[in-house]
């Protein structure tokens, strides 16, 4: 089962991400799961999140119930003719996609960052916990020229 998607911040666009695999991990039930989901403002691209999902059992075992680990990885990629829509274009980015890990201090977020010089698209994914930062992270790239002119 999915874990719900959440807004991570004022500025994130709602959004719903479809879960596209599950793949168990041991015989407690753990499993990774793959979820996809368009960026709300950049036609054209979509991203791949896996992240880890606790079973019940491992929950039981552990006494921790509330709270998933927030390791992720992600992958996007050009789906389409890119079409960049009203996007924040600051060094900080803007959040485009969060789900909750615990039941309320962390969540595993995506940050879109637009690169101009490089004209490229960065997603960072990473942890956001209210206690403490976490270094856990995952880029992908995704290059907004056609590439038909490279030699």
């Amino acid at each position: 089962m999915a874990l719900a998607v959440a807004l991570g911040c004022a500025l994130a666009v709602p959004l719903r991400a479809e879960e596209v695999g599950r793949v168990g991990v041991d015989w407690t039930g753990n499993d990774i799961v793959i979820d996809a989901f368009d960026d709300p403002k950049v036609q054209g691209v979509t991203c791949h999140v896996a992240y880890f999902d606790r079973s019940v059992i491992d929950r039981l075992k552990q006494g921790n119930w509330f709270e998933d680990p927030s390791n992720g990885a992600i992958s996007c990629e050009r789906t389409g003719p890119v079409v960049l829509g009203d996007i924040a274009r600051g060094p900080k980015g803007e959040s485009v996609f969060s789900e909750r890990r615990s039941l309320i201090f962390k969540s595993l977020r995506v940050t879109r960052i637009y690169d101009e010089r490089a004209q490229t698209l960065i997603y960072l994914t990473h942890a956001a916990e209210l206690v403490e930062g976490s270094a856990k992270m995952s880029i992908s790239t995704v290059p907004l020229y056609d590439g038909s002119d490279v030699r």
